[in-house]
């Protein structure tokens, strides 16, 4: 067990410190995975927290992020095909920016539809199950969406530091920096984390006041 939270002081002084460099070597050592689902599970709860206060958050914050992001990168594309076609002229990042722009889209955009339960519901062949067959399930998936937020949280924070210590820069600018883009990864996952708990917090009240448990979801639904 001490093996696992080897390099914890390491990691500590290195986000104290700010220094990316020290931070990605940090990284590196195994104290990161029990470190990363710590803070993950933290930061969802904590999410939670803001959600409770702030409900335009939880009802519009990855819809947002998705529609400002689309509409940046199909802004961008008609923009800067206009201008090369017809001005004989174009942006030197307009070709890099969207590929970053559609990660921050697609990402926050699972968690949304984990939301909406559009991913892992099969919910036709659940409806059959027995009420705790069907609980079953369900805790099955908040079990697995943590493990694989879990796995991504830390292997793309991992990416997102080395990218801030190797100073990468997105190609065609002078000093936009690629970790800014990375970064969105493990907090798109984190809030995938929490909306995994507030779907859980629902299971289980319905579960125990004998409330429907399985909906039919449906894609970009409320």
């Amino acid at each position: 067990m001490t093996g696992w939270f080897q390099g914890t002081g390491e990691i500590l002084s290195a986000l104290a410190a700010g220094d990316s460099w020290m931070l990605s070597e940090a990284m590196r050592q195994p104290a990161i995975w029990p470190l990363g689902l710590i803070a993950m599970l933290a930061s969802a709860a904590l999410l939670l927290v803001v959600y409770h206060f702030v409900p335009w958050i939880e009802r519009n914050f990855e819809k947002t992020v998705m529609v400002v992001s689309y509409l940046a990168i199909g802004g961008i594309i008609f923009v800067e095909v206009f201008r090369r076609f017809v001005l004989s002229e174009q942006a030197p990042w307009s070709t890099t920016l969207p590929p970053f722009l559609f990660l921050i889209m697609t990402w926050f955009g699972c968690t949304y539809n984990v939301q909406l339960r559009t991913h892992l519901a099969f919910a036709e062949f659940r409806s059959a199950m027995g009420r705790r067959g069907q609980m079953a399930c369900l805790l099955l998936d908040a079990a697995l969406w943590t493990g694989f937020a879990w796995i991504v949280v830390v292997t793309s924070s991992r990416v997102a530091a080395n990218s801030a210590s190797n100073f990468q820069i997105m190609l065609g600018t002078d000093n936009i920096m690629q970790w800014w883009f990375l970064i969105a990864v493990p907090m798109a996952f984190t809030m995938l984390v929490a909306r995994v708990l507030e779907n859980l917090i629902i299971d289980l009240r319905n579960f125990r006041t004998g409330a429907p448990l399985i909906k039919q979801a449906v894609i970009g639904g409320d």
